[in-house]
């Protein structure tokens, strides 16, 4: 049976140490600011979190890319010429087109490698959500599936991810188109800041509404805590656009509320940062599924 190699992208918000904990590679896209394309580098390489969100605060707009086909491309090759097989999990096709460039890069790029499989998966998630696909994909991997396997039991198990996401406004997120205009009222009102959760198509809707900074990162936690199924997860993954203290405050209310799984942090990266805005917390877990959400 071939190799096969776990690739995501920006999107996905996997830090370098979890990327080498379990082999998997990441397709860069890029933000684009006063018309300067920057690769969406994972590591930070280019500028700091602190850097990106800071100029969000400052009003400045930071627009994003998709993965270019030139970097599927070089990417796909890479791992084809040496052997693998390819499962690409992909930002949410409600977010990004990246799921549908790389479906059609594949399919060029596989009359010249015929024996060779790619399995472009829509995760319907994004950022950790994305994450946690890929980790699952890692973890089929390493049981034996192939290629072929590891995707269709993505496609089975994707609606269980859980994310919960609490944000100042909707503001940044409306302007990107990252969030349905529908639920975009939550973030006008004074002091109420929204809850986000990922449906069952790929969208971030708003679930609910919640009056005070405390009460909604109180709020997301017990989310969480409802649920979770614990067995199901080798970690949670707490993520922040530039506010780790109350990352930190969080991570100590999850141990409460659920004991015993291990709890990884780490920033939001450079492509949901742009959309989201500074000082957005996020907890993403494998649970129950997101069917049960209705917004």
């Amino acid at each position: 049976m071939r190799k096969v190699k776990i690739v995501t992208d920006s999107c996905s918000d996997l830090k370098k140490e979890i990327r080498d904990r379990y082999d998997i590679a990441y397709l860069q896209m890029y933000t684009v600011r006063d018309g300067k394309e920057t690769p969406a580098s994972l590591d930070w390489e280019y500028y700091s979190a602190k850097d990106l969100y800071d100029l969000i605060r400052d009003g400045k707009r930071v627009t994003t890319t998709q993965v270019p086909a030139v970097n599927f491309e070089k990417g796909f090759k890479e791992f084809l010429d040496a052997g693998f097989d390819i499962v690409y999990i992909a930002c949410s096709s409600r977010l990004s087109g990246s799921v549908n460039t790389g479906k059609m890069v594949a399919e060029e790029m596989l009359k010249s490698y015929p024996d060779a499989t790619i399995r472009c998966v829509d995760s319907l998630n994004a950022s950790g959500g994305e994450g946690l696909c890929a980790v699952k994909g890692a973890e089929l991997r390493d049981q034996g599936l192939n290629a072929n396997e590891i995707a269709d039991k993505l496609d089975e198990l994707k609606n269980n991810v859980n994310q919960f996401v609490t944000v100042h406004s909707l503001n940044a997120l409306k302007a990107a188109g990252r969030v349905k205009a529908s639920s975009a009222f939550f973030g006008n009102l004074l002091g109420v800041k929204p809850i986000l959760v990922s449906d069952k198509n790929g969208d971030n809707v708003a679930l609910k509404k919640v009056k005070g900074r405390y009460n909604s990162i109180e709020e997301i936690v017990n989310l969480t805590a409802d649920g979770i199924i614990p067995e199901d997860n080798a970690f949670i993954y707490v993520l922040h656009a530039d506010c780790e203290d109350e990352a930190s405050e969080m991570v100590s209310m999850l141990q409460e509320k659920v004991p015993g799984v291990k709890i990884e942090t780490g920033y939001i990266g450079p492509i949901i940062g742009a959309s989201i805005g500074a000082d957005a917390l996020a907890i993403f877990c494998w649970g129950k599924s997101c069917e049960r959400f209705s917004v």
